[in-house]
């Protein structure tokens, strides 16, 4: 069998930026223990595959509203996942530029809803559910990044550490088995930006990500508290992982926009 194959770096304009992710059109599901046989082989943070949506029954894809629309799932090297942002954002500019270029939406079903992405010149907007923090306690969260938040915040899923500097952010060393120990999956740490409005880095070995490059879905949790916080819908982050990547990030009620750049790596087929 061959499956096609992309792998490209989102939220950046250069390769070897951002977060890559691998995209797999299909034309049917495979088995789901071939899916994460393939993320585990591509050893990438996410590799998305996706079907197309057609009728109730499942014919062919077509137009609805001037979109199109597919049915699209996300698998880390481990496991598979509710939501990935770079991961869509990858999978809709393959649709854009190789699949569909006459498309400027794209709508995909999702374990977490509809998600939609509009074409934007070079830039793709992508829309996403918000997930507003709340303040909690996180015992042994501090042991495990290896430094004390002015303040934490939680999720269903997550841990938010959040600091007064950009410096405390880059200069966290985690210790991945404390990490992956707590009682949620994932750990993202924020503070206010130099030249942005905020920053951050996003931590999840528990799901074989010891530190995600670019991480959408944290933003939906970011955007919400920064939003708050600064007073702003519209705000500019960047997540300062060793590869980095820029989001532009707009706060719509219980939505989340956030835009970015997406640059291609490789194109290929995957031989099983």
């Amino acid at each position: 069998m061959s499956i096609p194959i992309y792998q490209v770096d989102a939220f950046t304009d250069r390769v070897f930026g951002g977060n890559p992710a691998a995209v797999c059109p299909l034309d049917a599901w495979l088995p789901d223990a071939v899916m994460q046989a393939i993320a585990a082989e591509n050893n990438l943070s996410e590799t998305a595959f996706f079907v197309a949506h057609g009728d109730a029954d499942g014919g062919a894809a077509g137009p609805d509203d001037g979109g199109w629309d597919y049915h699209l799932r996300w698998f880390t090297p481990g496991v598979e996942v509710d939501l990935c942002g770079h991961a869509t954002l990858g999978s809709a500019w393959v649709i854009f530029n190789r699949l569909a270029p006459d498309r400027s939406t794209v709508r995909f079903h999702t374990r977490s809803g509809i998600l939609t992405v509009r074409r934007d010149g070079e830039t793709l907007a992508m829309d996403l559910p918000a997930n507003p923090p709340q303040p909690g306690e996180a015992p042994g969260l501090a042991e495990a990044l290896g430094a004390t938040p002015a303040e934490i915040l939680t999720t269903r899923d997550h841990y938010v550490a959040v600091f007064r500097t950009q410096a405390e952010v880059r200069d966290l060393a985690p210790d991945f088995g404390r990490t992956a120990a707590l009682d949620r999956w994932a750990v993202m740490a924020t503070a206010p930006g130099d030249g942005v409005d905020f920053v951050s880095r996003f931590f999840a070995p528990r799901k074989g990500v010891p530190e995600d490059p670019v991480t959408g879905s944290a933003h939906c949790v970011l955007t919400p508290f920064w939003s708050q916080r600064l007073g702003r819908t519209d705000l500019s982050a960047r997540q300062i992982s060793r590869r980095g990547g820029s989001l532009a990030c707009r706060l719509l009620g219980d939505r989340v926009e956030l835009s970015g750049r997406v640059a291609p790596f490789l194109q290929g087929t995957i031989e099983i």
